[in-house]
């Protein structure tokens, strides 16, 4: 298996229109609802009957052979979706720290992992922040650096190693599809996601995964995506491609910090006194918007070849956008710790296969809608409450039942009433 550069990706082997997602009946939310009471309690069991992914964060090799078989067995004919989550240095060492402690002991964990899935249909989305969070890399291409930890093997040499094993023993399997880490719009430009999915073996996976556990609207992560997927088509069709990518050659490619002026602006006037715009995350894009900041015909005009590698999205979280933290008063994202917990955000599109383009193998929910992202206290705040809420939010992956119910009355597409609910 594997994503090929001159065809259509092998996802399509178990991921099209019309496959199945696994409703996982033991999933963590069920098993929250049985703790719960009242409209809580309804508002677990009502997210749980939607397919989700499940989350294998730890343990020993044998126990996660034995966990991840255990599931795949119960899954009938329909396909699961497995976040293999257990790289060292995870998460940079915040909230959802921890991991392996060695590349070798990695390497039997998710040896075990595949294992455990064997000849059985499976989607795994590769280490969430895997590559968004590289211990302690500064970027080849603006030399940008934004995780710092200490340790043995706490390196970047490290970690794409871990990643690529990764990819070559998952895509061994013969009825996987697994894709790697681009983090989301708001986050690395287009150049920088496919020079990372590059050096992590993009080219052997099936694609790359977008806005895992964040906000960012669904039409937004599809330009982005299609705009990653061409230049990583743009580096490997280029007569100095080597088979890695080499910052030296690596292609400048359009991105969503500078959309250039609309389609048909002419070099001569891109190098005048009009200049382009960075687009704008609090709004959808569009190839007419008339405001300049939502508009992305400039940056799609900029490309000339197919995009082919495929890539699904989360939209468990986005329905509402993401969170306008300076509107609430921040004086920057790490200060109003965006990402963590924000506020009346409500569910996005429910998860399927048929999306309607051929670059999308899936809308999924890789983060479990209800489940805390960790204590968020806003940096700067005294004691220990997220001032957004007034209360100490449940510690990362825990129930959060405030926020599911925001995330249920906030939906958009709206949710269908409890008796017409995904069964």
């Amino acid at each position: 298996m594997g994503v090929s550069l001159t065809g259509p990706a092998s996802a399509d082997d178990v991921l099209d229109d019309h496959t199945r997602l696994f409703v996982d009946h033991q999933s963590t939310t069920y098993q929250a609802a049985r703790h719960l009471h009242g409209q809580a309690k309804l508002d677990a069991l009502r997210l749980g009957r939607y397919p989700g992914a499940t989350w294998f964060t730890g343990g020993t090799p044998e126990e996660v052979r034995a966990d991840v078989r255990a599931l795949v067995r119960r899954t009938g004919r329909a396909v699961p979706v497995l976040v293999a989550y257990d790289l060292p240095y995870r998460d940079c060492g915040q909230y959802s720290a921890g991991g392996a402690l060695s590349t070798a002991d990695y390497a039997a964990w998710i040896e075990a992992f595949a294992a455990g899935i064997g000849n059985r249909p499976a989607v795994v989305i590769l280490e969430p922040d895997g590559l968004g969070l590289i211990p302690n890399y500064t970027s080849e291409l603006d030399g940008s650096q934004n995780c710092t930890v200490d340790g043995p093997e706490a390196t970047p040499e490290a970690r794409f190693a871990q990643l690529n094993h990764a990819v070559d023993v998952l895509g061994a399997l013969p009825h996987t599809a697994v894709y790697l880490d681009a983090t989301h719009s708001s986050w690395q430009n287009v150049s920088e996601s496919a020079f990372r999915l590059l050096k992590a073996g993009v080219q052997r996976a099936d694609g790359f995964f977008l806005n895992a556990s964040n906000y960012e609207y669904t039409t937004n992560q599809v330009f982005y995506g299609t705009w990653i997927s061409q230049c990583i088509e743009t580096a490997v069709t280029s007569p100095v491609w080597s088979g890695d990518p080499v910052a030296a050659d690596f292609p400048d490619c359009a991105n969503q910090y500078w959309n250039g002026g609309p389609e048909g602006t002419a070099i001569a006037d891109l190098l005048g006194p009009w200049t382009g715009v960075a687009l704008n995350a609090y709004g959808e894009w569009s190839e007419d918007a008339t405001d300049p900041a939502l508009n992305v015909s400039g940056i799609s005009a900029r490309y000339s070849v197919q995009a082919k590698t495929h890539f699904v999205i989360d939209t468990s979280r986005n329905g509402q956008g993401p969170w306008d933290w300076a509107a609430a008063g921040y004086p920057d994202a790490g200060t109003a710790q965006s990402w963590c917990n924000p506020p009346d955000r409500g569910l996005g599109l429910r998860p399927t296969t048929d999306t309607g383009d051929p670059l999308v193998d899936a809308y999924l929910w890789i983060k479990v809608p209800g489940e805390s992202d960790g204590q968020c206290t806003r940096d700067g705040s005294a004691g220990d409450l997220d001032p957004e809420r007034g209360v100490v939010d449940p510690a990362a992956g825990q129930w959060f039942a405030q926020q599911a119910r925001e995330l249920i009355s906030l939906a958009d597409p709206a949710l269908w009433p409890w008796h017409r609910a995904h069964r």
